[in-house]
């Protein structure tokens, strides 16, 4: 089962999917592990606001990356790059699009988690 949501990003309605398949394509496309990178991205925005971010230009692209494998699973049409992605974009402000993307990624896994305990609970497992 996977979530969609749409984020609002440069005035534009843009999707982003969350599923179990998330962590094998941010892995095989980037050779990280999205669950250390989101952990680290979430300590590090501080409290939503750029004066008490402790972001870098690692942690920025760590959050394109994301972003676009999100994107692109929701939306197979996007360009294959972040790069080429990012360029249909003016501007946009990880401070807002970030906790929407941890929250929908959040309740991805919430949801996994409940099915695999009403799997278990039905099947006796």
């Amino acid at each position: 089962m996977s979530m969609i949501q749409n984020i609002e990003i440069d005035g534009k309605q843009v999707p982003f999917r969350a599923s179990a398949a998330i962590p094998r394509i941010y892995r095989m496309k980037f050779n990280r592990d999205i669950y250390k990178d989101l952990k680290a991205l979430e300590s590090s925005i501080g409290e939503n606001s750029e004066d008490a971010s402790g972001l870098d230009m690692f942690s920025l692209e760590m959050f394109e990356n994301i972003a676009y494998v999100m994107a692109k699973h929701a939306d197979p049409t996007i360009p294959n790059t972040p790069e080429e992605w990012l360029d249909n974009f003016n501007t946009f402000s990880i401070y807002q699009v970030l906790p929407q993307l941890i929250q929908l990624w959040g309740l991805n896994v919430q949801t996994d988690i409940e099915s695999k305990k009403n799997f278990a609970r039905l099947t006796g497992k």
